[in-house]
């Protein structure tokens, strides 16, 4: 089968490249940088959501679908600093070369990664393949790559289910628990700042985690709807992930596992 990469992540404000491009002076602390930011943002547009550039990622969560198993797991600070996640990531689908499976990444988590890998020197040159790479399969690349948003080689499931209609979205903590699984659980995008600030880091990363596992399980849904995947096929496939994530033994797991009707 080829490898499915489910992927989500979680980025914080980008205090040190605000303290730069501002000349903040060092005496204010690093929420103080953020709520300067987030203040001239709330002026411009009256969002506090700040630009892609300027969002440091904390942590990419990935689910990893394969003939070796299922698999669940975290790049994440701060065992690991962002140049360090970034490049690990893109080396994940340089070896594998796997389906990318997200909601929203083509509109957030992508971009990100292309805008702070950039900045951090990091390599993808598979990622990158538009069919001109070294690759064997290389030329494949030209007709189904990563970068396309109407190619599968990264699904974005939301884009897609909205047939590429902003307007249409849907959010996957609604879309999720509309289908009987767990959805969000203790926290959403808005509290990861805080949740940083406070130190509760593996809260962040078990909140994106989830987050991936619920993707996968819409992602399977979806596979049996556009026949892809048989009914039966599709409950043993959650029966078999279950089953992995029980084996775990995580708090968060426990908890998931609980809420999943």
């Amino acid at each position: 089968m080829t490898p499915v990469l489910v992927f989500d992540i979680e980025s914080i404000p980008d205090v040190a490249g605000l303290r730069a491009l501002h000349a903040l002076p060092a005496a204010l602390s690093d929420a103080e940088v953020a709520e300067f930011a987030f203040q001239k943002q709330r002026a411009k547009n009256g969002s506090d959501f700040l630009p892609l550039h300027l969002q440091r990622i904390a942590v990419i969560s990935c689910v990893l679908r394969s003939d070796e198993g299922f698999k669940v797991w975290s790049l994440a600070e701060p065992k690991l600093d962002e140049a360090e996640i970034i490049q690990r990531f893109f080396t994940g689908i340089e070896k594998y070369t796997p389906q990318l499976v997200s909601w929203n990444g083509g509109g957030f988590d992508l971009p990100v990664l292309h805008y702070r890998g950039l900045i951090h020197g990091a390599v993808a040159p598979r990622y990158w393949d538009l069919g001109e790479g070294d690759y064997r399969d290389s030329r494949d690349f030209k007709w189904n790559n990563y970068i396309s948003r109407y190619h599968q080689r990264h699904l974005d499931l939301m884009d897609l289910l909205a047939m590429y209609q902003g307007r249409a979205n849907a959010p996957l903590d609604e879309l999720a628990k509309l289908m009987g699984l767990p959805g969000k659980l203790g926290m959403d995008g808005s509290a990861v700042w805080g949740a940083w600030l406070d130190g509760k880091i593996d809260d962040i990363r078990d909140y994106c985690e989830t987050d991936v596992v619920n993707t996968y399980l819409v992602f399977l849904r979806f596979q049996q709807m556009r026949g892809a995947m048989t009914a039966a096929g599709r409950k043993d496939e959650e029966t078999f992930v279950r089953e992995q994530l029980a084996a775990i033994d995580a708090p968060h797991w426990r908890e998931f596992l609980a809420a999943w009707k």
